[in-house]
């Protein structure tokens, strides 16, 4: 191999660990900043940032391992994302009265896929908020009440009192942003041990095989 391609490579080990505490603190201020800045930019910033991390390890990265590794990066940043909207604060709690329940489904665009309903909750909430939450179950019926986390300031979508937590989605990104470095780290390792004999070529003081004793 190479040692462009394996110094390349050696800067891919850093990226899925850098790339992931950027995109951490840019979520984090986004979700809870004082001065955070629209969906529109957030949204936009926080996708170009994870192409681009894809699309960079891909290029530093040679072989399957590239492609395969800047799938995993690509998607141990989603899940960062989503660990830390988990996490976002949501201060206030609100007793809610469900109006209505609106059942939508979907079905999976792949043959033997997953269809999946998504149940739209109508909401009224003192105070005029929250309007709606949609969850995969139904969680109460019409007429009932639930206890609803939010932000007043509506940074994050609202959750059922009790049900957000950023662990999963926190350790799934650790896993995955742990392979992408292994792989990135596999293709650089032949050529970062200094001394060692390309294929072929035998060791300083050592004979050729092919050579023969007088």
């Amino acid at each position: 191999m190479p040692s462009g391609e394996a110094r390349r490579a050696r800067a891919a080990v850093f990226l899925p660990a850098a790339c992931a505490l950027a995109l951490a603190g840019w979520s984090a201020w986004c979700f809870g900043g004082a001065s955070a800045p629209s969906t529109t930019v957030a949204v936009s910033v926080g996708g170009a940032a994870v192409l681009a991390a894809g699309v960079a390890y891909f290029l530093l990265v040679s072989g399957n391992l590239g492609f395969f590794g800047a799938l995993a990066l690509v998607g141990g940043l989603l899940l960062t994302v989503a660990a830390t909207d988990q996490a976002a604060a949501r201060g206030e709690v609100a007793e809610c009265v469900v109006v209505k329940v609106v059942a939508e489904h979907h079905e999976s665009v792949v043959d033997g896929g997953l269809d999946t309903t998504l149940h739209h909750h109508t909401l009224r909430c003192p105070g005029g908020y929250p309007v709606s939450l949609a969850e995969d179950r139904r969680l109460a019926p019409d007429g009932g009440t639930l206890r609803v986390a939010y932000d007043p300031r509506r940074r994050v979508d609202p959750a059922v009192e009790g049900s957000t937590s950023p662990w999963l989605p926190a350790s799934l990104a650790v896993l995955t942003l742990s392979a992408a470095t292994a792989g990135a780290r596999r293709v650089s390792r032949p050529e970062s041990r200094p001394g060692r004999p390309s294929p072929g070529r035998p060791s300083p003081g050592r004979p050729s095989p092919d050579r023969r004793a007088p």
